[in-house]
């Protein structure tokens, strides 16, 4: 029985050391330690043996099974060192290598523009100030000298939510909230979205962008105005850029123009863009209505003022010669990324 216990810890420890992973490892030792384990059928013979070997067998199988059960503590600990090694390794970084630079995205087109026209007017002294896209009547119509009957209001032409709520229009709004709450002088531009019931093409969409331009003070006349525009516009397009003002009638300004833009794709020889005008409309402008002055509480015996509303994405689609509108939302990376 001495030779069978010696024999099983050699042969134990001989397939404790060529296991190759856990769970060959954990089978070895339940073939050997466990219940119905070889040390455990060994000590189930231990009655047929005399008073005088059970001691000598019994200590004898005590010690294998040390020594096996540490052979399986070892063999475990080798197993798990050489997983984590190779874990590591497979794992390893090459921190000398260079990094990776991560892809930027970049400006939008209309951000970028806004960005370059909000730089312009705050060159010249002007705020930028904002306000609700969900407007009321008043502020929206009444106030910018829009009576009921106005085609402006027609519901084929304005979102509305209900009588008195709708989206706005545009962002003259802003210039009634702002003289309400500010006193001359007054250098403004409030740019935003805004909403018509507009049918899609190439230069038309029901939602847009439109920068609000406002000035009181005392003396301001129409060459201000134009030389504000020629000055924003120049600064855009460059210096040999063409305007074109035209006579045209708004409520809340009087007199009043409208200003267009040499035609950006065809350079006034007339295209489809341009309805073969040679010009695209660009904003519309004029002096402030005495009755808008009026009803904010401003003197307009002593102040005047003009104003203006541009479209963001006329004067992108100039900045950057893009030839339709629908671009600037279709969400096109391969027209993105030019930019």
């Amino acid at each position: 029985m001495t030779e069978q216990l010696k024999e099983i810890e050699l042969k134990a420890k001989e397939e404790l050391s060529h296991a190759a992973d856990l769970k060959s490892l954990d089978d070895i030792r339940v073939r050997f330690l466990g219940k119905k384990g070889e040390i455990t059928a060994i000590l189930k013979q231990m009655g047929k043996l005399s008073p005088e070997e059970r001691p000598v067998i019994g200590q004898l199988a005590n010690k294998v099974r040390t020594d096996i059960e540490q052979a399986v503590t070892s063999a475990q600990s080798a197993i798990k060192s050489k997983a984590a090694a190779k874990k590591l390794e497979s794992e390893r970084l090459d921190v000398t290598l260079p990094g990776k630079a991560p892809k930027l995205g970049n400006a939008h087109p209309l951000n970028a523009t806004l960005a370059e026209v909000e730089e312009v007017f705050l060159g010249m002294g002007f705020d930028i100030v904002e306000g609700p896209e969900v407007e009321t009547d008043h502020y929206c119509f009444e106030a910018l000298n829009m009576p009921k009957h106005h085609p402006a209001r027609d519901t084929q032409d304005t979102f509305y939510i209900n009588e008195n709520v709708l989206l706005r229009t545009q962002t003259s709004s802003v210039q009634i909230r702002t003289m309400e709450k500010m006193k001359p002088p007054i250098r403004i531009i409030s740019p935003g979205r805004v909403y018509r019931s507009d049918a899609v093409d190439a230069t038309h969409s029901p939602l847009f962008h439109q920068i609000e331009g406002l000035v009181i003070d005392k003396g301001i006349t129409m060459a201000d105005l134009k030389g504000t525009l020629e000055m924003l516009l120049k600064r855009l397009y460059g210096e040999d850029t063409q305007l074109r003002f035209r006579p045209h009638h708004f409520p809340y300004t009087e007199p009043s123009a409208e200003v267009d833009l040499m035609c950006f794709n065809c350079h006034g020889k007339g295209c489809s863009m341009c309805k073969q005008e040679g010009y695209v409309e660009l904003l519309g402008s004029g002096m402030v209505h005495p009755k808008v002055l009026e009803g904010c509480g401003i003197d307009p015996e002593v102040y005047s003022g003009f104003a203006f509303g541009i479209g963001l994405e006329r004067i992108t689609m100039g900045r950057y010669n893009i030839n339709d509108m629908r671009l600037l939302y279709e969400n096109d990376m391969r027209f993105l990324e030019q930019f």
